[in-house]
């Protein structure tokens, strides 16, 4: 084939293109740092990329963003749950020292004191919030554990109780010491006799000061049938009867309903058929459950919610309906509240659930063993202020008449003493056992969280490996070896310039030069 000089121009000047082009792209690859800047540069790199930076970004959400929200959700409510055990701790401490016995009136004042601080306190880290969400609230994280301040929504609950919650209680009947005074105490008319010791059967709901309402009561008897009783409601402040002493009333169920202290009073029968209620396995429905409807209108600040623990309806704001929470629990269904877990994706295919439930740590039989300790202890208090009162009544008289009624009137309050301090100290010792359950309880939250905290860590440092070893194998993939680019530029560069210098020298000859 002939060639001819058009040809081997022709041929120079791609040539020198070539040299142009990959100089330009080694150039590009130095000031980037990269091996392509287009997918059609190299297929294969820029698949792989897409793969890698993927994997990555996937990686760093989970690393940067979802791992220390789970941590710090997690520390939130440690926190909280730890506030807790140190305030059922000192619950524990007084309970110890009211059982043993209070050596000085100053000792049982500062018992007194903390209590009334414990009943305060005691929900106040259950408000514990994230972010703007409530932490022990399950999904419903707008709504705070406890009401913020004294609130009147009315509220129709139904508890879930079963025989555990059946107990016998002592009560004093002091007759009316409670309304000796200095002027009266001579012919009120109280004597040894009045004052009386009464052991009764209870099942305690988790509110006080509720509606004046009759609660109605629903159990399976032996044979399976469900059983409805209605209360017979009798408040502490009727002049005509004791609700005490008067579980079988004469119209009602042998039930009965005092709703300033959330009591129901049972009689000798219903007590022994709650007593009697099981669940029988082979059937769907629960017969061991006894359920109470009661109706709460006004609300304490720091009382815990209704809707975070039980079936309970409210009145709509527009009078068009109700609003229902915990719908499920009456068909047996507790997803509402058992399985309200707030998850957290801390990796592929990995979640880690965060919350802790209000009811896994926080209860209303703390608030009222609190409530009934400080009652007991405020009445001791109040019956020694009476036999002050009378003692003194006594010295300063001189008619023998109206002191022997003094006298009377005071070994009744002597006696009401005597069975309070004995109520007072019994109290405080069932408290000992019974803040040991919600301390146990509380302890195995705290472990869960750690658990689960544990495992954020875990996870964590996992996915910190993970991102280096995706961060290098990006770099190998899309980052260029700087030094060895810039020796091949070089390299280029010259043969970029030697092919200029010879098709320089190559144009200069044609034919006319041999002619």
């Amino acid at each position: 084939m002939r060639v001819t000089n058009k040809i081997i121009q022709n041929n120079s000047v791609t040539n020198i293109n070539n040299n142009k082009v990959l100089e330009d792209t080694l150039n590009t690859q130095l000031a980037t740092g990269k091996k392509i800047t287009r997918p059609s540069d190299d297929p294969v790199v820029a698949i792989r990329s897409l793969r890698l930076r993927t994997s990555l970004t996937e990686i760093n959400q989970y690393y940067k963003k979802n791992v220390p929200d789970a941590d710090n959700w997690l520390k939130i409510t440690e926190n909280a749950v730890s506030t807790t055990i140190d305030l059922i701790t000192n619950m524990y401490s007084d309970c110890t020292s009211g059982s043993e016995g209070f050596k000085t009136a100053d000792d049982r004042s500062a018992v007194l004191g903390n209590l009334k601080g414990l009943r305060d306190e005691i929900f106040s880290a259950g408000n514990s919030e994230y972010a703007g969400r409530y932490v022990f609230t399950g999904y419903r994280t707008g709504v705070p554990l406890t009401f913020d301040g004294v609130t009147s929504e009315k509220y129709t609950i139904t508890e879930q109780l079963d025989k555990n919650s059946l107990q016998d209680i002592t009560y004093i009947d002091t007759d009316k010491l409670g309304d000796v005074t200095a002027s009266n105490a001579s012919t009120i008319g109280i004597s040894e006799p009045d004052i009386i010791s009464n052991t009764v059967h209870r099942m305690r709901i988790s509110y006080s000061g509720c509606d004046n309402t009759a609660p109605t009561i629903q159990y399976y008897d032996a044979s399976g049938t469900q059983v409805s009783l209605t209360a017979t409601v009798i408040s502490v402040s009727d002049t005509t009867q004791d609700p005490y002493l008067s579980q079988t009333p004469a119209s009602g169920s042998g039930v009965t309903f005092i709703p300033e202290t959330g009591e129901l009073i049972l009689s000798d029968d219903v007590y022994a058929a709650l007593q009697g209620v099981k669940d029988n396995e082979a059937t769907a429905a629960n017969e061991g459950e006894i359920r109470v409807t009661y109706n709460k209108t006004n609300f304490d600040k720091n009382d815990l919610r209704p809707e975070h623990y039980f079936y309970c309806e409210v009145p709509a704001s527009n009078a068009a309906g109700k609003i229902v929470y915990n719908e499920g629990f009456l068909s047996g269904k507790t997803d509402d509240l058992t399985k309200q877990a707030i998850t957290y994706d801390v990796g592929f295919g990995q979640e880690i659930q965060v919350n802790t439930n209000a009811s896994e740590v926080y209860t209303h039989d703390i608030k009222r063993d609190l409530e009934e300790m400080i009652a007991c202890v405020e009445d001791v208090i109040k019956m020694e202020d009476t036999v002050k009162t009378l003692e003194n009544q006594i010295a300063a008289t001189t008619d023998e008449t109206v002191k022997e009624q003094l006298q009377s009137v005071l070994d009744a309050a002597n006696k009401a003493k005597t069975y309070l301090e004995d109520k007072m100290q019994k109290s405080f010792e069932a408290g000992i056992s019974k803040t040991q359950g919600y301390l146990n309880k509380a302890n195995t939250a705290m472990t869960t969280i750690g658990n689960r905290s544990a495992r954020v860590e875990l996870v964590g440092n996992r996915l910190s490996s993970q991102q280096s070893s995706f961060e290098e194998l990006t770099s190998d993939n899309d980052d260029v070896d700087i030094t060895e680019t810039a020796v091949r530029l070089s390299s280029v560069e010259m043969t970029y310039e030697a092919a200029l210098m010879a098709t320089g020298k190559i144009s200069q000859t044609t034919l006319l030069n041999y002619i």
